[in-house]
């Protein structure tokens, strides 16, 4: 039994394995990049977490233990938020590579002063990583890859059913190896960049040891600038395709966690 009865029947019991499915999707949610940003207000992921868990309880024949406020019960409801973290931080370290590389490029071409509010962590984060994170959101959703994830979080609970959600260390090794994918990505990203930006810094260098009346400041920092900008202009669809394949890969290593 759950230990508390109001006297509703198989209302009640209902209740609580719908309360018990909302668990792993609202933790889902919680550490998805889209969904669980601070202007997100909480009641709204309470009705899409409510709203998936329908479905769940309609198509699946998940089962609440059946001491839910035991020992046993409290470690699956654990278990449940342990997976629902799990799939999404891995959207988490699909959305990071873009900021980092606008971190990289930013200090290249001294604009991490020019810093704006991140919706996704509430921080500040430099205006490009803004613009790259916009990119992303835009062609994760254009993709459906939202709609794929939300898919994995039902299959979920075939592979890994209530009282049987220990990911494993092989699991938690492919979330780790994600994340080197995505530090790879983000230096894919800024490496045109950072290569345009060297060549301008070489030039300004130069003319600056020919010419020492010039101001190296007052040139550097404008052609860096430009440089940068004329770099992200040229270099649109290579970001564009590193995008999408970030979006990919998201999908991919959150089916790979799930994996028998």
């Amino acid at each position: 039994m759950i230990q508390l009865d109001f006297g509703f029947g198989a209302l009640e019991a209902e209740f609580w394995r719908l309360l018990f499915v909302m668990t792993r999707i609202g933790a889902a949610l919680v550490a998805a990049p889209l969904f669980g940003i601070p202007s997100v207000p909480p009641q709204l992921r309470v009705i899409g977490a409510g709203s998936v868990a329908v479905l769940v309880c309609a198509w699946t024949d998940v089962a609440v233990p059946p001491a839910l406020f035991s020992l046993a019960g409290l470690l699956a409801v654990l278990g449940e938020v342990l997976v629902g973290l799990t799939l999404g931080f891995v959207l988490q370290l699909a959305f990071a590579a873009p900021v980092i590389a606008a971190e990289v490029m930013g200090g290249s071409m001294g604009m991490n002063m020019a810093v704006a509010v991140d919706p996704n962590s509430g921080t500040q984060s430099p205006a490009l990583g803004q613009y790259f994170a916009v990119v992303l959101t835009m062609i994760f959703l254009a993709l459906g890859a939202h709609l794929q994830w939300f898919a994995l979080i039902v299959e979920s609970y075939r592979v890994f059913p209530p009282g049987h959600t220990w990911l494993g260390s092989e699991r938690f090794a492919l979330v780790a190896g994600f994340a080197l994918d995505m530090f790879a990505t983000a230096a894919t990203i800024a490496l045109p960049v950072c290569l345009v930006l060297l060549v301008v810094q070489l030039v300004t260098g130069v003319l600056s040891r020919s010419a020492p009346s010039l101001n190296l400041f007052s040139l550097g920092l404008p052609a860096g600038i430009l440089g940068g900008l004329a770099a992200l202009i040229v270099s649109a669809p290579v970001l564009t395709d590193l995008v999408t394949r970030l979006s990919r890969d998201a999908i991919v290593h959150a089916s790979a966690v799930l994996a028998p």
